[in-house]
C-alpha cells in the first residue's frame, strides 16, 4: 500500500515525505486493481445478446401470475468475489420498478443506477462509465415508466421545493419537446426523457475504445401490464 512507502519522521519533529516514485505508481497500481479489478474485461454478453436476455425477462415477469424465485444463496456464492453484470440500467427511483424485478433477473446481473426521473447527472455517467470499462458491460438502459411522480412534478411546474427543483428542472426539455403533441402529455414526456437521458448518455460518457461496442437504448416500463415498450435506437 501506498502508506508502506511513506516516512513522515517522529511525531515531534515531522518531516518532509520521502516518496520512492517507482515503489509509489506500483502501489497506486495495485490498490487500483484491488478495488475495481481488472483492467478491461471482456464483455461476457454482447449488446444484442444482453437486450435479448433483457427482453425475454421482461416477458416472463409480465406475463407470470406468481413468482418463481430465484436461486439466491448459491447466485449470492457466485458473485461474493467477483461480478459480471450483462446491462446496466439507469432507471427511476420508483419502488414499483425495481429493474431485478421488472426483467426477471438475479443478483449480480444487473448494474443498476436509479434517481427519481431516471435522470443522468455526473455520479450516474461515472457508474456507467466504470461498468462499462471494468466490469465489461456493452448494453445501456434507459428505462422510464407511466405515470412517473417526477414527471408529473415537471409537467405542472418548473419551480419545487428544496432539491426536488433539480428534479423538475433537468425534465424541462423533456416537457417542452412533448407539449403539442398528440397524445397523453405525461406518456409523452416520460418516452422522450428516456430518450433525452440516453441521448445524454451517448454525447456525454467517456466510452473510450469500448464506444463503438456499446448500445445505448431506452425504454418505458407500463405500471399496469408490466411490459417495456423500447424505444428505437
Amino acid at each position: 500500500m501506498l502508506l508502506a512507502f511513506i516516512s513522515f519522521g517522529s511525531h515531534n519533529h515531522p518531516t518532509k515525505m520521502n516518496i520512492n516514485p517507482k515503489l509509489t505508481l506500483i502501489s497506486l497500481l495495485s490498490l487500483t486493481t484491488f478495488v475495481f479489478g481488472a483492467d478491461h474485461p471482456a464483455p461476457s454478453v454482447d449488446a444484442d445478446a444482453a437486450l435479448a436476455k433483457l427482453k425475454e425477462g421482461n416477458a416472463r415477469f409480465s406475463s407470470s401470475k406468481v413468482s418463481q424465485g430465484k436461486p439466491t444463496a448459491a447466485k449470492r456464492a457466485e458473485t461474493a468475489q467477483a461480478q459480471h453484470p450483462f446491462a446496466i440500467v439507469l432507471g427511476c427511483a420508483d419502488s414499483r420498478t425495481a429493474p431485478e424485478i421488472v426483467f426477471d433477473q438475479n443478483i449480480g446481473d444487473l448494474f443498476v443506477v436509479r434517481t427519481a426521473g431516471n435522470l443522468v447527472d455526473e455520479h450516474a455517467l461515472g457508474s456507467i462509465e466504470y461498468a462499462v470499462d471494468h466490469l465489461g458491460v456493452r448494453l445501456i438502459v434507459v428505462l422510464g415508466h407511466t405515470r412517473c411522480g417526477a414527471v408529473t412534478a415537471a409537467l405542472a411546474s418548473d419551480t419545487a421545493p428544496g432539491h426536488v427543483q433539480s428534479l423538475v428542472r433537468d425534465i424541462q426539455p423533456a416537457v417542452k419537446a412533448a407539449k403539442g403533441k398528440d397524445g397523453n402529455v405525461t406518456d409523452l414526456t416520460v418516452a422522450e426523457n428516456a430518450r433525452l437521458m440516453a441521448a445524454k448518455i451517448r454525447n456525454e460518457a467517456s466510452l473510450g475504445e469500448f464506444a463503438k461496442e456499446v448500445r445505448i437504448i431506452s425504454g418505458v416500463y407500463d405500471l399496469d401490464t408490466g411490459k417495456v415498450e423500447w424505444a428505437k435506437d
